[in-house]
């Protein structure tokens, strides 16, 4: 398969998948970019022991946490530098603005407090979440993507559901 075949065939697939975690148009087609660089590094060495859409949704969720990761490391640093400088730098790694695409106005903050929510779960809660309820991925395609077994997948979901719940319920009670 040409690069350009696959990169058409799974371009939508890498940016939605990412926006998921960032919930940023511009972070998502960053991750989108480095992704596909990655793949193409990668192509040759790609060993065909999974589908190869299987393949390109780990290195996207790959991509994605270490982008978040990136991202906390910078603010630390911004709120570190702040303490022994007059200018403070903070702002410049504050997460951006929620900015997801066909997300209706007065649906917005309801949104935003969900993935607010969302994204305080562990790593492995998250991609479990998000491959479940958003990305609409069989139980069984889950463990395969995160190379673990079905009972672990199912555990995950369960988990973060209930972390999800607990929050929500804390936040309604305040």
């Amino acid at each position: 398969m040409k690069f350009e075949d696959l990169y058409n065939s799974n371009k939508n697939l890498v940016y939605n998948l990412a926006l998921q975690y960032v919930q940023n148009c511009e972070d998502a087609e960053e991750i989108t970019q480095d992704v596909f660089v990655s793949v193409h590094k990668s192509l040759n060495s790609f060993k065909e022991q999974s589908k190869l859409s299987t393949w390109i949704h780990r290195i996207t969720i790959n991509k994605s946490l270490d982008f978040i990761k990136s991202r906390q490391r910078k603010k630390r640093f911004g709120i570190f530098y702040s303490l022994f400088s007059e200018n403070s730098i903070e702002e410049k790694y504050e997460k951006p603005e929620f900015n997801h695409p066909g997300v209706q106005l007065e649906n917005k903050e309801a949104l935003q407090q969900l993935f607010k929510n969302i994204n305080q779960l562990s790593d492995n809660q998250k991609t479990a979440l998000i491959l479940s309820k958003i990305e609409q991925k069989t139980q069984a395609e889950i463990a395969e993507i995160m190379n673990l077994s079905n009972k672990a997948v199912e555990s995950l979901i369960q988990r973060a559901k209930t972390s999800l719940q607990k929050n929500i319920t804390s936040q309604e009670g305040n």
